[in-house]
């Protein structure tokens, strides 16, 4: 097959060319659209689940449709690990800027809503990790939780005047800074009690909902949840086969088979091994041998990019953890048993853990217990140590 030509996109973010089995999210996205023309609002969404399901490139959809509908759009992440409190912060000013902008030319409102854009102006200069001294003007109090709210509300006021909404999109969202998260969710309360069209979007690792409940008890009837897993059988063939009959190719159904079964559903896999077998394969339609060298193919790719990504970022102390984890076949494991492999104490382990969920490689799935972020790390650790041991 020709290579230019290839419709598969495995990548971060990125969007596949089938958006296969999210079709609740779009169409709940779809009903907060319509509800916003018909200037009635409803619940925020959140996201959530492992590394490489397509969370992000679901949320990018998300933001393409609200743009169509002339929204007041703003996307950010939350790693304050990469950036600080307050870059992150004064990131999301200088965004909701930007956003403001573009909303002001959709609409031709020229100078109209200049006071909008002075008091966003305000805020950016204002935030940080300790605030400054109180200021009387809108947006510049000092106070996060209000700055936020009186920002939320007059820009969703606006919006709401011509039939569109505000909404804010935060991918990775359990990273925020836990100040401007709770600042966040009264925002999305606030706008909720007085019928204002303000969304807050957000996307994070399965603890994500527990973390948005601890910040605010409230925030569990602030939003519309999903957890964003891996596809459905069905779901996963047509995220394979769809892509590839728009370009007049085929799978035989032995061939779909391996690489659904092989992938576990997971759409970065499924993109993997479509773009392998894309540039594998002699004919038109795939066969069984061109999906089984795909997954060889596709493997080595996630095995040199994907995978190591995420060790390579641990500390020699981390992996050593990463790699006593493995112990539990992959699933979430006590950390007690982490110690226990590795002959420690639990309250020995308590700075590795810390920093690993900081980096975001594990999570704590509940209380006591921790869990691999992306799907197959276990596996991946596997391969990569019995490498090193057998060099």
């Amino acid at each position: 097959m020709e290579p230019a030509l290839n419709p598969y996109r495995p990548g971060a973010g990125l969007q596949p060319p089938e958006l296969a089995g999210r079709g609740d999210q779009i169409k709940y996205f779809d009903f907060l659209i319509i509800r916003a023309k018909h200037k009635t609002v409803d619940r925020g969404m959140v996201m959530s689940g492992l590394r490489g399901v397509g969370k992000t490139a679901l949320m990018n959809k998300l933001v393409q449709m609200a743009e169509t509908h002339s929204w007041v759009c703003v996307v950010t992440e939350g790693q304050t690990s990469n950036y600080g409190v307050g870059d992150v912060r004064r990131r999301l000013g200088a965004e909701i800027q930007a956003a403001l902008v573009k909303f002001s030319m959709r609409f031709r409102l020229g100078t109209g809503i200049e006071h909008l854009s002075q008091m966003v102006g305000r805020f950016t200069l204002s935030v940080g990790p300790v605030s400054w001294e109180h200021n009387p003007e809108p947006g510049a109090s000092g106070l996060l939780d209000l700055d936020i709210e009186q920002l939320v509300t007059a820009i969703a006021q606006a919006a709401r005047e011509r039939g569109c909404a505000f909404a804010i999109f935060v991918d990775e969202m359990q990273d925020l800074d836990p100040e401007l998260l709770s600042a966040l969710i009264v925002a999305q309360h606030k706008a909720q009690q007085q019928a204002l069209p303000f969304y807050l979007i957000g996307t994070g690792l399965p603890n994500l909902p527990a973390t948005l409940t601890a910040s605010r008890s409230y925030a569990e009837r602030l939003f519309s949840y999903s957890v964003i897993g891996p596809l459905a059988d069905e779901a996963a063939r047509e995220a394979l086969e769809i892509p590839a009959g728009r370009v007049g190719c085929s799978y035989t159904p032995q061939a779909v088979t391996h690489l659904v079964a092989t992938s576990h559903g997971y759409p970065y896999f499924l993109q993997e091994y479509g773009k392998a077998i894309w540039d594998l394969a002699a004919e038109k339609r795939f066969t069984i041998e061109d999906a089984r060298a795909a997954v060889l193919v596709g493997q080595a790719q996630l095995d040199a990019g994907f995978f190591p990504a995420r060790w390579e970022r641990a500390s020699a102390r981390e992996r050593e953890f990463m790699a006593a984890m493995t112990s539990g076949g992959g699933l979430e494991i006590p950390t007690a048993e982490v110690a226990r492999v590795l002959g420690l104490k639990r309250t020995e382990l308590g700075p590795v853990r810390q920093s690993l969920l900081r980096k975001g490689l594990i999570y704590m799935p509940e209380r006591g217990k921790v869990a691999f972020s992306v799907p197959g790390m276990a596996s991946y650790i596997a391969r990569a140590t019995q490498e090193d041991h057998d060099e």
